[in-house]
């Protein structure tokens, strides 16, 4: 496989760039501009032969892709932040119409006040409009999980559409080393795109968008809820396969020396990188410290969860980015809900963290590990907040 340099956004325009979508609609929005600004340059090049539409707004942009879409063309976008909050009544009506659209998300937080840094606040905001959510730690995951994602949207038993995001800055701009696929492997590993409900296959003429009232948008809702619950098999079943060809599998988590853990974390994206240098340095001084890696935020692999994390005693679950509910961070209730018929249930706090891109270093994180032996459950910290 060819070993290149390449940052967060390089990454996924190369990876999009080796899908060849039919069709791209984006506006540009920082951090994650460099994405379709980068896969604009392969279209003008003649390298892609992608249909490239420059659009005034995000809005515009997703509406764009459900159109695209519902003609039976594969699509791609990409956004950020408020860029993400624009699409967002386009975003169910994608979903509702299940349309395997696949966007590029770097993680960036809301505004405001007006903010161009790291949180996870913008994709959390839109967890629930049907969307698969994968984050990734580093480079090379979202370079892999981008590519999976199409395979994993365009099933036949999923066929919703799924983002794929990386920590604004922190990777979508800092270059690592990254191992990519040949263009003609990923070809092969794609496949031929099938057409699904094309408006424009006027054999078999279909409706859609229309008018749902009491009569039948229940029941057209209802398909949403059980393509979500069917999602996790595939995704499942696309990371063993793409292991088993490329040597890097891929689950709903990841487990990092929990098996034995007694005191453990559970976070996404960049983060998991640092907590992995601290638990080690833990684990030299006989602590039995872990982390419960969590790829897929949608669906909510809730009884895989509740499995694993069923021997520690005390676990942090950080969040970054705060739900406002006075209840703690999107991660944490989900997480304490999936415990909740646990017969063992652990100490369970919640450290919300990094809000607006401010770091989080190794010594946050001892700090944080050392506190579990005196937390409490239902103890939230806002953590690194300047008194």
């Amino acid at each position: 496989m060819p070993v290149l340099a390449r940052t967060g956004n390089e990454a996924m325009a190369e990876a999009m760039r080796q899908i060849n979508p039919d069709v791209v609609a984006a506006y540009p929005i920082s951090p994650a501009t460099e994405v379709v600004m980068i896969f604009s340059k392969f279209v003008a090049d003649g390298l892609v032969d992608t249909e490239f539409v420059a659009v005034e707004s995000e809005h515009s942009a997703m509406s764009a892709c459900v159109g695209a879409a519902s003609a039976g063309c594969r699509v791609m976008t990409g956004t950020s932040s408020q860029g993400l909050q624009l699409m967002s009544e386009i975003l169910p009506i994608a979903s509702a119409l299940r349309q395997p659209i696949v966007l590029c998300e770097v993680n960036r937080a809301l505004s405001g006040p007006i903010n161009i840094h790291c949180d996870h606040s913008d994709t959390m905001a839109v967890r629930d409009f049907g969307w698969l959510q994968i984050f990734s730690e580093n480079a090379q995951e979202a370079y892999d999980s981008v590519l999976q994602m199409i395979k994993i949207v365009e099933d036949v038993k999923v066929r919703l559409p799924g983002m794929v995001t990386t920590d604004g800055f922190i990777i979508s701009h800092c270059m690592e080393k990254i191992e990519t696929l040949e263009d003609a492997e990923v070809k092969t590993y794609l496949g031929e795109h099938k057409k699904m409900n094309s408006t424009l296959d006027l054999t078999k003429p279909i409706t859609l968008g229309s008018l749902d009232l009491q009569d039948y948008y229940f029941e057209h809702r209802m398909p949403m809820a059980q393509a979500m619950i069917e999602a996790k098999e595939v995704i499942l079943k696309v990371g063993q396969e793409f292991g088993a060809k490329y040597g890097r599998p891929y689950g709903l988590l990841e487990k990092y020396k929990l098996d034995d853990a007694e005191v453990a974390i559970v976070a996404m994206g960049s983060t998991c990188g640092t907590a992995r240098v601290v638990i080690d340095e833990l684990r030299e001084k006989g602590i039995k410290a872990g982390m419960l890696k969590l790829r897929v935020f949608r669906p909510f692999p809730a009884a895989e969860v509740a499995e694993v994390l069923a021997g520690v005693k005390s676990i942090a679950v950080l969040d970054r980015s705060d739900s406002l509910s006075s209840q703690g961070g999107p991660l944490y209730t989900e997480v304490r809900s999936a415990l909740y018929d646990a017969k063992t249930k652990p100490v369970l706090s919640n450290y919300i963290y990094g809000l607006g891109g401010r770091e989080i270093n190794l010594e946050d994180l001892r700090q944080i590990f050392s506190e579990q032996k005196s937390n409490q459950s239902g103890k939230i910290v806002y953590f690194g907040v300047r008194e």
